[in-house]
């Protein structure tokens, strides 16, 4: 019998467990735990780690698990190389739900970086009101250019001091509006961006907002990844799922 492991925390991910449910496939999604209210999802949920890529194939073996679906976010990467890693122990076919990447148009004024330590190093020169739309996981790097106020959208207000010396948080859940982003840059007084490439309709209206206002975006490109098989919509999920149960 069929079952189905999906790995979210995106809004597709959210999207295909909907899909699952409705259509009675029977299935588990699993979250990682990083946000204290995570979304109610229609399918039993667990929430936390495996304990690395041999700790989710005693999972999958445990649970006997006959699909693995990766639809975490673009940048969990560590979880996207353990379910790879897992499948392969296993035998358990897998397929990654992803996010086609956002990309620049003439109007935009994007400086591209690797990495969250290339983008700390984007930020020398003079003090500025930076919004990190970054999550909250990498902000402590920041510390490192003490010279600008920033502006943090986060999921949930912080529980412990963060190390910046000047910070203004605003706590707030996608997907955004243009017409909010216009209004959060233009409020803040928002002179500089940095955000991840997550991709996705639910976080471009920051983009959309920078570009009508001339804001330039430190971009954080997405890390590289194994070949795997990845697909972009819920239909084409379910389409494989059929094929292969």
């Amino acid at each position: 019998m069929i079952n189905v492991l999906i790995l979210g925390g995106t809004s597709e991910a959210s999207a295909l467990a909907f899909a699952v449910s409705q259509r009675g496939i029977p299935a588990m999604f699993s979250y990682a735990g990083r946000v204290k209210t995570p979304k109610a999802q229609p399918l039993p949920t667990r929430v936390g780690g495996f304990g690395g890529a041999d700790g989710l194939a005693a999972f999958i073996t445990q649970q006997r698990i006959t699909h693995i679906i990766d639809a975490t976010h673009p940048f969990a990467t560590q979880m996207s190389r353990n379910v790879l890693a897992a499948a392969l122990q296993t035998g358990v076919p897998t397929i990654a739900l992803t996010r086609p990447a956002w990309m620049p148009t003439t109007h935009d004024n994007w400086q591209h970086v690797a990495s969250v330590e290339e983008a700390v190093s984007a930020l020398e020169g003079p003090p500025q009101r930076v919004l990190l739309a970054i999550g909250r996981m990498h902000l402590a790097a920041f510390a490192a250019q003490p010279q600008h106020h920033y502006v943090l959208r986060l999921v949930d207000q912080p529980t412990a001091p963060l190390p910046l010396a000047h910070f203004t948080t605003t706590v707030d859940r996608g997907p955004f509006t243009l017409e909010g982003d216009l209004a959060l840059l233009k409020t803040q007084r928002i002179e500089r961006i940095v955000c991840k490439n997550a991709g996705g309709e639910g976080a471009v209206s920051k983009l959309d907002a920078a570009r009508a206002l001339g804001v330039p975006v430190v971009m954080i490109d997405r890390p590289a990844l194994p070949a795997r098989h990845e697909v972009h919509s819920v239909d084409e999920v379910l389409a494989w799922l059929n094929s292969r149960s």
